[in-house]
């Protein structure tokens, strides 16, 4: 998953410093930098599928889709989702951005208990946020966490003949479009 970088904490503005300079992308957990792995290309080509998909369909709308290199900020919190949407008049901070709509994430062996459990949290924290979407890698599966006035519900999908319903961003996907 992400191997621990720093013995002790460090400042919100110690990372972003720190950051810019790395040739290295890290998270920031409760102020300790955790660094990325690379990913399978199977990993990589789910979230390709789904970046052009999100991108065609939200091309005119105001709205953006982010890849892995952009931050979302949680509190003090940095971390970097497989992709993310946005949509905001104002672009905001270069860097990091604190306010999606919809985040995916593309579930690794190393990843999968933590993007499951505190990453979901942590993103399910944030007031903006409607979607959380993790995507198996190794078979035709997707959870979708959905805001509702109650709280979250969770929508699961398995099968090449399933669909992930993005109410968030209005968009129906096929799951064999995902997983081509």
């Amino acid at each position: 998953m992400i191997a621990l970088e720093s013995p002790s904490r460090l400042a919100v503005d110690d990372y972003l410093a720190f950051e810019q300079a790395s040739k290295v992308r890290h998270e920031l957990v409760d102020g300790y930098l955790y660094a990325m792995t690379g990913a399978s290309d199977r990993h990589e080509e789910i979230t390709a599928n789904l970046l052009a998909i999100l991108h065609g369909h939200l091309k005119g709308s105001g709205c953006r889709v982010y890849g892995s290199n952009l931050k979302l900020r949680v509190g003090d919190d940095f971390l970097y989702p497989d992709l993310f949407v946005r949509c905001a008049t104002e672009r905001g901070n270069p860097f990091f951005k604190t306010d999606p709509l919809l985040v995916v994430e593309v579930l690794s062996p190393s990843t999968r208990s933590y993007d499951r459990g505190n990453k979901r949290l942590a993103y399910q924290s944030l007031v903006s946020l409607q979607e959380y979407v993790l995507i198996a890698q190794d078979t035709p599966s997707v959870e979708c966490y959905r805001r509702t006035a109650d709280g979250w519900e969770r929508a699961i999908g398995q099968g090449l003949n399933e669909s992930l319903s993005l109410q968030s961003v209005a968009l129906d996907i096929e799951l064999s479009e995902l997983y081509t």
